[in-house]
């Protein structure tokens, strides 16, 4: 890998397969979004939201470095992949087509979550 660019098979760093890298960028990014929407949905967590998204973007790119290069940023995918052409151009449809597939899970999960939580409290209440 040059410049930053995401990949799969054999231009990957350990030749992850094309599921493999699809697999790889939801979980990722459903993580991450997740934890976006969780410390910033209540201002009771707002002095502690950047660090904990901090550190989970250091953890996620710390499990999908080696796999994939990490995208969980499609924006973060495009430049590279654009500079390089070739192999890593026709690779980057994967680098934004799953963050957006794991960014989607994650928001609905989110929601069933917080939905299901907010009737919990008020039966409690």
């Amino acid at each position: 890998m040059h410049l930053g660019q995401n990949a799969y098979g054999a231009t990957s760093a350990v030749g992850i397969s094309l599921l493999g890298a699809i697999v790889t960028e939801i979980v990722l990014t459903f993580v991450f979004v997740l934890t976006i929407l969780g410390v910033t949905s209540s201002k009771k967590f707002g002095s502690v939201a950047g660090i904990v998204i901090g550190l989970t973007l250091a953890f996620v790119h710390i499990m999908g470095i080696p796999l994939t290069g990490t995208s969980v940023n499609p924006a973060r995918s495009l430049a590279p992949a654009l500079f390089l052409g070739g192999e890593a151009l026709s690779q980057v449809w994967v680098f934004i087509v799953a963050p957006f597939i794991g960014a989607a899970i994650a928001a609905l999960v989110f929601k069933v979550f917080k939905r299901d939580c907010e009737r919990d409290l008020k039966v409690v209440n």
